[in-house]
């Protein structure tokens, strides 16, 4: 472990400061935690609301995390009721929890640790904790305690396993106390607890103490090649990314039997060494390094191998029956421990090992599934270092249950938002960097989407993507260049979007041109374009998206932008009208075939939509204009004047409505058409 500690840098800050500053040290080392994992502590004197001197320990709060921690992160309790607590014989955790939200000195500030009360018991002003890697190697051992004991001498105390909460925190306590030589204590298979009268003695302590576990596990290696070595070859890498392709929507299906879920794959050298070794079968399912894990990988992962993982067909038929039967198995688990009032969790597995191939991970959206495989990531690290010395071992079954059903873990459930319309929805956008399709990307992540931001410039689509991702969180859009007349194009598009997220649920097929000119003076190259672009392109994406929702067997929603043009053409909107009629007549074939698949298709019929438009190009508009007989700075008024409405037409009005033919309020609605004009008599449907 590198000692990341600067006194310059930290000469800059005191107190409560100091902590964080230390606190991101360790956060920002993922061989220590991962996503929110570990955490600390500092006491100090602060001035309480009535003006009077308090000892205070500033913890990290639940939810928050050590990488990007800041100081109203941390609630202070205060010391002089909580010491006291000590005393008692035991504690449930919700009377815990309860008595601490009482010694707030911020009543609105976030709940403490659920380890507050092991931080206030130890006598010494910080305290970090943390789940690091070598440490849990250590103890994760069938001799644990043996090379616990070899490493530190006298100056561990090690803590059998038990749960976080009231009692844990006594023992710890009792075992810091008893010997005035211990130094730091090793929770059995959870972690590291180091501390000092500073947060740099303490932070020291954690370099020092993981620095002991790895040179012992890099001395005491007894095997030349990890988990036994390798039983078969790892498919080439672009095989790799076309199998995982095949199969995700599959995959998906199969896990989203009751919540749609977000996939991720991930064929990393770490990944595909453990999943083609000859122990990846026995060894994924010995358990969890540390419970704190068990919530976001739960306690063992799905292995699916077949034969051939180049097979597609048989691959994607074994991993269906894998998670059918996996979710059988947990809820026989969930049977075997329940006590009667547990909710019940999601069944299907979050880690699908597949040898020769790699991982899939998943989550309610792509920062969850990119935690589970970061867990996993570590999971594999901290095997591989202890099977070098020794057996891994792990919790025990009914362990893993009392982490993961913990009145405390579920509670924690209960906190969180409201999920959004559209999360857990993958949606491609066809000619999404400007006007229409920009609006749609941007109203759909704001509902919670994961967002494909395709264009034929695909600088605007990265663009489109990037301003989703600032508003909505990294990962949750992507922007490809995408020509829709571009067969193989399109087919690697939807692969890519595949790849990403696992799926897709929404396609909002919106990219087109509008070329203008009367029939008799109209090029067979302009009435080809417009052909193309704007009927064969949306039969292309519209054949990817159907291949994939049958695939997944879960519905899905196909959204076409039309045009009022379908049903009221105007002079020289030839090849644009005939065109446009065709992906109409297009979109109500797809609502008859696709029907019996829960797969709706509708369309929205916009009319004069100008802000951000590339449709309307600098020619058409001039051309329009004379057309009216007005300059082009009436155009805009011109159109907005002839709806019966009189009121101009913008993209966001056009996505409100793909909205709601994408979501759920209108899952009884297919074949549809829904004009956006502002009332455009000659447009009324007969």
């Amino acid at each position: 472990m590198q000692n990341l500690w600067n006194d310059a840098e930290a000469a800059q800050y005191q107190g409560l400061d100091l902590l964080v500053y230390a606190s991101r040290l360790v956060g920002q080392d993922t061989s220590l935690v991962v996503w929110g994992g570990g955490n600390t502590s500092l006491k100090l004197t602060e001035i309480d609301f009535t003006g009077e001197p308090v000892e205070v320990m500033r913890v990290k709060g639940s939810g928050s995390d050590l990488k990007t921690i800041q100081p109203k992160d941390f609630p202070g309790v205060r010391l002089k009721y909580v010491l006291p607590l000590e005393q008692r014989e035991d504690m449930s955790d919700e009377e815990m929890v309860a008595y601490l939200t009482h010694c707030l000195m911020e009543p609105s500030s976030p709940r403490p640790s659920i380890e507050t009360l092991l931080h206030a018991f130890i006598p010494y002003r910080c305290i970090i904790h943390t789940h690091a890697d070598a440490i849990l190697a250590l103890c994760n051992t069938e001799h644990g305690t043996e090379w616990v004991r070899h490493v530190y001498g006298r100056q561990a105390a090690l803590i059998p396993y038990r749960r976080p909460g009231f009692l844990l925190s006594k023992q710890v306590a009792a075992a810091v106390k008893a010997d005035p030589e211990v130094r730091l204590v090793i929770l059995d298979k959870h972690g590291l607890i180091t501390w000092g009268e500073t947060p740099k003695e303490a932070y020291l302590r954690t370099v020092e103490a993981v620095n002991a576990a790895e040179e012992f596990a890099r001395a005491q290696r007894r095997v030349q090649v990890a988990f036994g070595g390798p039983a078969r070859p790892a498919l080439p890498p672009e095989e790799r990314r076309r199998v995982a392709a095949a199969v995700m929507p599959a995959l998906r299906g199969a896990l989203s039997r009751e919540r749609r879920a977000i996939l991720r794959f991930d064929d990393s050298d770490d990944v595909l060494e453990f999943v083609n070794s000859r122990e990846v079968a026995s060894l994924s399912q010995i358990g969890p390094a540390t419970p704190d894990h068990l919530m976001n990988t739960k306690r063992v992962p799905c292995v699916v191998t077949v034969d051939d993982p180049s097979d597609t067909e048989a691959l994607r038929a074994a991993l269906v029956e894998a998670a059918a039967r996996y979710a059988e198995q947990y809820r026989a688990y969930v049977a075997r421990y329940r006590r009667g009032d547990e909710p019940a969790l999601d069944p299907y597995p979050r880690v699908i090992l597949v040898p020769g191939l790699g991982m899939f991970t998943a989550g309610r959206d792509v920062r969850a599934a990119q935690i589970s495989a970061d867990i996993y990531h570590h999971t594999i690290r901290i095997m591989r270092a202890a099977t070098g010395f020794d057996r891994y071992v792990s919790l025990s079954e009914k362990d893993c249950f009392d982490v993961e059903y913990w009145p405390l873990e579920l509670y924690k459930l209960t906190l969180a938002p409201p999920e959004k319309e559209l999360s857990r929805r993958i949606a491609l956008i066809t000619g999404a960097g400007s006007g229409i399709g920009k609006a749609i990307a941007l109203r759909f992540a704001q509902e919670g989407a994961h967002v494909v931001v395709t264009d034929i410039d695909g600088a605007s689509a990265t663009a489109v993507a990037e301003a989703i991702c600032h508003a909505n969180g990294a990962g949750r859009a992507v922007g490809l260049q995408l020509d829709v007349t571009n067969e193989a194009q399109v087919q690697e598009v939807f692969a890519e979007a595949v790849r990403t997220y696992g799926g897709l649920d929404i396609l909002v097929s919106n990219a087109g041109i509008a070329p203008a000119a009367d029939i008799e003076h109209t090029s067979l190259r302009d009435w080809q374009r417009s052909l193309d672009v704007n009927a064969t392109g949306h039969f292309l994406v519209t054949r990817e998206a159907i291949r994939i929702l049958k695939q997944q067997g879960i519905g899905g929603s196909l959204v076409y932008i039309a045009t009022k043009n379908v049903l009221a053409p105007g002079r020289e909107f030839g090849a644009y009208s005939a065109a446009k009629a065709a992906e109409a007549q297009l979109c109500r074939v797809v609502a008859i075939e696709c029907g019996e698949y829960g797969i709706r298709a509708n369309m929205v019929n916009p009319d004069a939509v100008f802000k951000d438009s590339r449709l309307w190009s600098p020619e058409l508009r001039r051309r329009r204009a004379e057309a009216h007989g007005i300059s082009e700075e009436e155009l805009q008024e011109f159109y907005r004047k002839r709806n019966l409405l009189q009121v101009p037409v913008f993209p966001e009005d056009v996505a409100e409505a793909a909205f709601w033919l994408a979501s759920d309020r209108s899952c009884k609605t297919t074949g549809a058409m829904i004009p956006v004009d502002g009332g455009v008599r000659e447009a009324f449907a007969r």
